[in-house]
């Protein structure tokens, strides 16, 4: 059974629409999160089990539960069809964030982090070479998994392909790019891609982007961590929108 592990991501996924079986709390743990945890899971009915640190510890795998771990129905499956449709029943433009091979959970988790305080519409990842949306992805996310559409599909050229039919742009983000990431055009419906950790988009991903879009940076690091380029770019697609999404 999929596991939740830390404060905010089992709270977040009491606050949505996965079931949730039965919640594990350490002893003797006390805080305001804890309170609405657990005055959250007696509205639902939701089991909740007092155990020892130890045994938190030897059931988690994020290494980082916080004392808090529920065991859950995994998260909902969603298509692209699922997202055309979204994009279709919106006011105003769509954006859909599509990882190219993201190996790290932890920059997974926050890719779906920002690309959910951002108001985007939809992360699409692979299902093969790639992570998967684990206990360290979810807890990475703070619990914004719960609440935006996250699109397993087995080929993102594919996925290129079926969004492009749907009148989105792709932006790929690539060191190489000629123009930076805010002096392209960024309106419109758009898909951007981000690549993995180290060898960044994949040839054919970088030839089926419609654009692509660099970060300029003064120093010699050669690149930034991919959830941080992610979150530059997401924002100056809104900034350019001029959208409020508070």
């Amino acid at each position: 059974m999929p596991k939740i592990e830390g404060r905010n991501p089992v709270y977040e996924a009491l606050r949505g629409n996965r079931k949730i079986h039965r919640i594990f709390i350490q002893e003797e743990i006390s805080a305001e999160v804890i309170d609405n945890i657990l005055e959250m899971a007696e509205e639902k009915n939701v089991p909740i089990s007092r155990i020892s640190s130890q045994k938190l510890d030897e059931s988690a795998r994020s290494h980082a539960h916080q004392g808090v771990i529920a065991e859950a129905d995994p998260l909902k499956e969603y298509g692209l069809a699922d997202i055309v449709e979204i994009k279709e029943n919106k006011d105003g433009d769509s954006l859909v964030i599509i990882l190219d091979e993201i190996k790290d959970p932890h920059n997974f988790g926050a890719i779906v982090r920002t690309a959910y305080a951002a108001g985007a519409d939809a992360v699409v990842y692979q299902d093969r070479r790639a992570v998967g949306i684990t206990p360290v992805v979810l807890k990475s996310a703070a619990g914004a998994a719960e609440h935006i559409p996250l699109v397993k599909v087995s080929n993102i050229n594919y996925a290129i392909r079926d969004l492009k039919k749907a009148n989105y742009w792709i932006a790929g983000a690539d060191a190489a790019a000629e123009q930076n990431h805010f002096e392209a055009d960024l309106s419109g419906s758009i898909g951007l891609v981000i690549g993995s950790e180290g060898s960044g988009l994949r040839r054919l991903v970088r030839e089926n982007c419609d654009f692509l879009v660099k970060i300029p940076m003064s120093g010699e690091l050669g690149s930034l961590n991919a959830s941080v380029a992610a979150a530059i770019i997401i924002y100056e697609i809104f900034r350019q929108r001029g959208e409020d999404i508070s």
